[in-house]
């Protein structure tokens, strides 16, 4: 095997993703909840309107801790990218009395 061969990285089945119109549409959140157990991780993406006394979930991720990792660090990267591009992303004091996992 030739060190050319050997330089290229072996690539996996490609994967067709579908994506229906209603999905495609997403969703606005604006607080998400973390919980998690010994097997999984459950991400709770939620809307709270302004002085709304109720907060609802708009969807519901339930992943894997290896799946969970990965995707921290897809985050991390997409941030930083985003940041080179556009500058650093302030985070304000959450607006809400409300306890984050």
């Amino acid at each position: 095997m030739s060190d050319e061969q050997k330089a290229q990285p072996k690539e996996g089945p490609q994967i067709q993703i579908a994506l229906d119109e209603e999905t495609a549409q997403g969703f606005y959140s604006n607080l998400a909840m973390v919980n998690h157990n010994q097997t999984e991780f459950t991400i709770d993406f939620i809307y709270v309107q302004p002085q709304g006394p109720k907060a609802k979930v708009r969807a519901r991720v339930i992943t894997s801790p290896s799946h969970f990792k990965r995707l921290i660090g897809a985050m991390n990267d997409n941030l930083a990218k985003y940041e080179a591009k556009f500058g650093i992303v302030e985070v304000a004091p959450p607006a809400l009395n409300v306890p984050v996992h």
